[in-house]
């Protein structure tokens, strides 16, 4: 019996200590939730992987760059008024200077600031956008010389 009391005691104490610790890679400080970390800067900061299904990013101001369509087709933008699609000769200047694309972070500015996931999409979509309608004109080019190679070839 007294074997059994000290076997009790000894896997209480065990389980007490387990549920205690159970959340110690998590920390509270000033209303901020940390994951592995003592110091969270965020209200969640997460020092780690995060293994999840889905992640739904709010807009919440931002615009989607559906502006790159309408500036293009209309001359101008409602939503974004100030955007211009440089030319390919602009791009290609721009790049060779910068090495990285107009708008998109250098990689040394991602490397010392990280990366917004909702900024990056949008910028991504936007220089997406941009590349559709480049390989729309480039299309639209190559089906009129074509066309203006098959009229001046001999027909036999």
């Amino acid at each position: 019996m007294k074997n059994l009391l000290l076997i009790a005691m000894v896997l209480l104490t065990v389980s007490m200590t387990a549920q205690r610790n159970r959340y110690k890679n998590i920390t509270e400080l000033n209303g901020k939730i940390g994951i592995g970390t003592s110091q969270p800067d965020e209200l969640l900061t997460v020092k780690g992987k995060i293994h999840t299904q889905e992640v739904l990013v709010d807009l919440n101001g931002a615009v989607a760059p559906d502006y790159v369509f309408e500036s293009y087709f209309t001359g101008t933008s409602t939503s974004n008024p100030l955007y211009t699609m440089p030319t390919l000769a602009e791009l290609a200047s721009y790049i060779e200077e910068h090495h990285h694309l107009p708008g998109v972070p250098s990689a040394a500015t991602l490397e010392e600031e990280g990366i917004s996931l909702k900024e990056m999409n949008l910028v991504l979509l936007q220089k997406i956008e941009e590349l559709t309608l480049y390989t729309l004109e480039q299309q639209r080019e190559i089906e009129q010389l074509k066309k203006a190679v098959s009229s001046i070839e001999p027909k036999e």
